[in-house]
């Protein structure tokens, strides 16, 4: 699986709101230099989470402004972590894969109980 990178509202709605798996939903920029060093942390995401119910969205600010005051992103980068279609937690600033990857295990074996 590929980053999708979302290009409008209606884009996110059916990509991410409606999906019924975790999304991993990255809130970015390029003029941003922490948001340049998560790029590759989330691409290494969606290879490592090929053919499970995840996908790994990147959204640039400066272009869907409407999808970041949405979510309140006030500092970038802001990364969201949405389980069927709802908000379950906002991580601000860059981490480690880790950081995300063990968020996605646990969301994806709380769907498995």
């Amino acid at each position: 699986m590929s980053v999708i990178h979302i290009e409008n509202t209606e884009q996110f709605k059916q990509e991410v709101l409606e999906f019924d798996g975790v999304s991993i939903v990255d809130f970015r920029a390029e003029r941003c230099g922490p948001c340049r060093m998560l790029g590759p942390v989330m691409d290494e995401l969606a290879t490592d989470n090929e053919g499970k119910k995840v996908k790994i969205v990147k959204i640039n600010v400066d272009d869907n402004g409407d999808l970041a005051q949405t979510f309140q992103v006030s500092s970038i980068p802001a990364v969201f972590v949405i389980k069927g279609g709802k908000p379950v937690e906002a991580i601000v600033g860059a981490n480690a894969k880790n950081v995300y990857q063990e968020k996605i295990d646990s969301l994806l074996v709380e769907k498995e109980d």
